[in-house]
C-alpha cells in the first residue's frame, strides 16, 4: 500500500512534466500505480462477492427463499444493480469520501471529525453520535472476523462444481488456507501488496468477460438494469423482496473498504478504479448469472462458478481463492487500522503495534489482534461450514455498519461544509431509508446467524467504552496523587524539597504538564534525588492521522530554566506509534540549551496496578473487564520505543 504522504508527493513539481511519446509521465506513472494498488487492497471484499451473493438469494434451504422464477430473477437482478448504485456509487463513492480527515477515511475519521466539532454539534448530539460510530467500529471487528470465512469458504465450494467428490475437502482446505493467511501478517503486506494489484485486474477482466458470455446468450437479462424491475419486485411482492434484501446486501460487502483505505490511495484512485473496472466487471458478473438462471433453475446451486465454461473452472477455483485471500487481507489490514485508532483515541489499550513497511506508515501488524481473528475465523468456518449458512450472519455487520456511516456523514456535512438542512434531510431520507430497509431485512435472520455480529459487536463496543470510561477514573485519582506540577517545581527552585543534583539527563513520561510525574515525586520523595538535566514529556494524540517532524515537539521551560527542568510536548497523529527518542532527537538544541544528553539518558515510567476499590465508579462487571482488559496492554517501554538499559519503571496502585 501507499501512504498518505506518497499521495500527496503526487502533486510537486517532479511529478508534473507532461508524458511523451516515448511513455507515460511519472505523474501519470504514479496515478496508475495508485489505481493498480487500490485495486489489489480496496476492492477484495466487494469485488468477491459475486460468487455467493446470487446463489445465496436463492438458496433453496434459506428460512425464507425467494422462488426461482423469470420475474423474481428480473427482480433480484435489478435491486442489485441498484442497490450497489445507491450504496456504493452515491454513498460511499461521490459522498462519504469527500469528508475526509487530512485525506484519512473510514468510521473512525468521521468519529474525529466529530469530536473536532462538539461545540457546533452540541456536547450531548456529538456524545450520541461518537457511541454510535464506535458500535459501528465495533461491528467492523465482526466484518473482519466474517470475511475472511465466507470469501475463502466460498472460493473453495468451486471444488464441488468441479469435482463432486471432493466436497469433504472444503472445510479442512479452507481452515489450511486461513491458518497460513494469519502466520504471514507478521511479514506484512508490503512484498505481496506488488502482486495483488495485477491479479484482481486479471480477476474483474475474468469475471466480466464470463459475465458478458451469459448476457451474450440471454441479452433480455438487460432489461434487468431499468429500476421500474427493481420497484416492480420490491413493491408488487414485498414479502418475497423484503426477505431478499438480507441477501442482496452482499453485493454491497466491502463498500466500507472504499472509504476507509481512503488515505492510502486517495479518492481519485479509488473512483477511477471503481468505476473503469469494478463496478462493470460485478455488474456484467450479476447479470451473466442472472442469464443463466433463466437458462436454467438449476443453476442457483452455483450460477458464479456455473457461468464460466467447462475448460476454465479449475483456473477460476484458483483465481477465486487468490481472490478472497486477498479480500481476506484487506478487512485483516483494516482490523489491525482500526484496532490502531482506537488505542490511539483512548478506547482500547495500548497494543504492540509493528509497522511492517519503511515506505507504507499505514501498513501495520497487531499481533494480539491477529491470534483473536484467527481463532474466530477458524471457529466460524467449523461452525457454519458453507458460506451460504454463513451468509445469513453476514449482512448484519455490512448493513450496521454502512447505516451508521451515512448518519454520520450527514452531521459532518453539516458542521464542516454548513450544508442547508432541506438538503440534508431530502438526501438522508432517502439514503437512509435504503439503509433501514436493509437492516430490518437481515433483523429477520436474526436466529439464523445475524445474531454473531451484533453480538460481536456488542462485546466489542462494551470492552470499548468501559476502557474508555475506566481510564478517566484512572486518570482522575492519579491527577489527584500527583499533585499539581508547578508548585512541585517551586518547591525544588525554594529548597523545600531537600535533593541531591546528580549528573545527567532524566526524562519522565507524563500526561500533561498540569502534574507531576509519579516516577519523579516518588524518585525526589524516597531516593531525594534529581538528575541536572529534566524533561518531562508528554505525549499527545492529534484528531489528525499524522503530525510532521517540524511540529513534532514544543518546549516549555517552567519559567526556571536555570533549574534545569524543562516540560516537552511531543505530538503524534492517531495512525503513528509514538517514537519517544526520535521525537525528542528533533529538539531544537537552541530551546534546550544544547544540554540534553539523550544518548545517556534515563526514561522515567510510572507502572499503574489496578485493583477493584468500593467506590461507586462502575458496576462491579464493569471493573473486573475494565482489569482484565488491561492486562493486553503492550509494554511501555517497548510501545514508546525507550531503550530498556535506559528504563526505570516505578509502581503504583489505583483503586477503581
Amino acid at each position: 500500500m501507499t501512504n498518505r504522504g506518497h499521495v500527496a508527493g503526487s502533486d510537486d513539481g517532479s511529478a508534473s512534466r507532461s508524458s511523451t511519446a516515448t511513455g507515460p509521465g511519472p505523474r501519470e506513472a504514479l496515478r496508475l500505480g495508485l489505481v493498480i494498488g487500490a485495486l489489489g487492497v480496496v476492492f477484495g471484499d466487494i469485488g468477491t462477492s459475486p460468487i455467493y451473493t446470487l446463489q445465496t438469494v436463492f438458496n433453496p434451504s434459506d428460512p425464507h427463499p425467494v422462488p426461482v422464477s423469470t420475474q423474481n430473477v428480473y427482480g433480484v437482478v435489478s435491486l442489485v444493480f441498484w442497490s450497489v448504485m445507491i450504496i456504493v456509487t452515491v454513498t460511499y463513492v461521490l459522498l462519504a469520501m469527500r469528508a475526509d480527515n487530512d485525506g484519512e477515511g473510514g468510521i473512525m475519521a468521521l468519529i474525529t471529525l466529530l469530536r473536532r466539532w462538539n461545540a457546533r454539534l452540541g456536547l450531548r448530539t456529538a456524545t450520541v453520535l461518537a457511541a454510535l460510530g464506535i458500535f459501528g467500529a465495533s461491528l467492523f471487528f465482526g466484518d473482519s472476523m466474517i470475511t475472511p470465512a465466507i470469501s475463502v469458504l466460498s472460493a473453495v465450494e468451486g471444488l464441488k462444481v468441479v469435482e463432486p467428490s471432493l466436497e469433504d475437502l472444503v472445510v479442512p482446505i479452507t481452515a489450511v488456507i486461513i491458518v497460513a493467511l494469519f502466520l504471514v501478517q507478521r511479514r506484512g503486506t508490503a512484498a505481496v501488496g506488488r502482486v495483488f494489484g495485477p491479479v484482481m485486474i486479471v480477476w474483474f477482466l475474468a469475471i466480466g468477460a464470463c459475465g458478458l458470455a451469459g448476457i451474450v446468450d440471454h441479452p433480455e437479462i438487460l432489461k434487468a438494469l431499468s429500476p421500474t424491475y427493481a420497484l416492480d419486485f420490491l413493491f408488487g411482492h414485498f414479502g418475497t423482496a423484503f426477505f431478499a434484501l438480507a441477501a442482496v446486501v452482499l453485493a454491497v460487502t466491502g463498500a466500507e473498504a472504499l472509504y476507509a483505505d481512503m488515505g492510502h490511495f486517495g479518492r481519485r484512485p479509488i473512483t477511477r478504479a471503481w468505476l473503469v473496472l469494478v463496478f462493470p466487471a460485478c455488474i456484467l458478473s450479476y447479470l451473466g448469472q442472472g442469464a443463466l438462471i433463466l437458462d436454467d433453475p438449476a443453476n442457483i446451486s452455483s450460477p458464479f462458478f456455473l457461468l464460466v465454461p467447462g475448460w476454465g473452472r479449475w483456473p477460476m477455483v484458483l483465481l477465486a481463492t487468490a481472490a478472497t485471500v486477498i479480500a481476506s487481507q484487506a478487512v485483516i489490514t483494516g482490523a489491525y487500522s482500526v484496532a490502531s485508532q482506537a488505542a490511539q483515541l483512548g478506547y482500547l489499550p495500548r497494543l504492540r503495534i509493528a509497522h511492517t513497511s519503511e515506505s507504507a506508515v499505514g501498513q501495520v501488524y497487531v499481533p494480539w489482534i491477529n491470534w483473536l481473528l484467527m481463532v474466530s475465523v477458524l471457529t466460524l468456518v467449523f461452525a457454519f461450514r458453507t458460506s451460504t449458512a454463513l451468509a445469513f450472519a453476514f449482512g448484519m455487520a455490512v448493513t450496521g455498519t454502512i447505516t451508521i456511516t451515512t448518519l454520520l456523514f450527514f452531521f459532518v456535512a453539516r458542521a464542516k461544509w454548513g450544508t442547508p438542512v432541506w438538503i440534508l434531510g431530502i438526501g438522508g431520507a432517502v439514503l437512509l431509508s435504503v439503509d433501514l430497509l436493509f437492516v430490518a431485512a437481515n433483523l429477520t435472520k436474526l436466529v439464523h446467524g445475524a445474531w454473531l455480529p451484533l453480538l460481536i459487536g456488542l462485546i466489542a463496543f462494551t470492552v470499548m467504552t468501559t476502557w474508555q470510561r475506566g481510564r478517566e477514573i484512572v486518570t482522575r485519582e492519579r491527577a489527584a496523587r500527583e499533585g499539581p506540577l508547578q508548585e512541585f517545581i517551586e518547591e525544588l527552585h525554594s529548597g523545600k524539597a531537600s535533593t541531591v543534583r546528580v549528573p545527567g539527563t532524566a526524562v519522565f513520561l507524563n500526561r500533561g504538564k498540569e502534574t507531576t510525574p509519579l516516577a519523579m515525586r516518588a524518585n525526589v520523595d524516597h531516593n531525594h534525588v534529581r538528575h541536572e538535566h529534566v524533561v518531562i514529556l508528554s505525549l499527545e494524540t492529534e484528531l489528525v492521522p499524522r503530525v510532521p517532524d517540524a511540529e513534532r515537539s514544543v518546549v516549555d521551560d517552567l519559567g526556571h530554566a536555570d533549574d534545569g527542568i524543562i516540560h516537552v510536548t511531543s505530538r503524534f497523529g492517531y495512525m503513528e506509534t509514538p517514537d519517544v527518542p526520535t521525537a525528542l532527537a528533533t529538539l531544537d538544541p537552541a530551546t534546550t540549551e544544547g544540554s540534553l544528553q539523550l544518548d545517556e539518558a534515563s526514561y522515567f515510567l510510572s507502572k499503574i496496578e489496578l485493583r477493584r476499590g468500593k467506590a461507586p465508579t462502575m458496576a462491579p462487571w464493569r471493573k473486573r473487564l475494565f482489569i482484565a482488559t488491561s492486562y493486553v496492554t503492550a509494554d511501555a517501554a517497548e510501545y514508546f520505543g525507550l531503550p530498556r538499559n535506559q528504563t526505570v519503571i516505578m509502581g503504583s496502585h489505583i483503586e477503581v
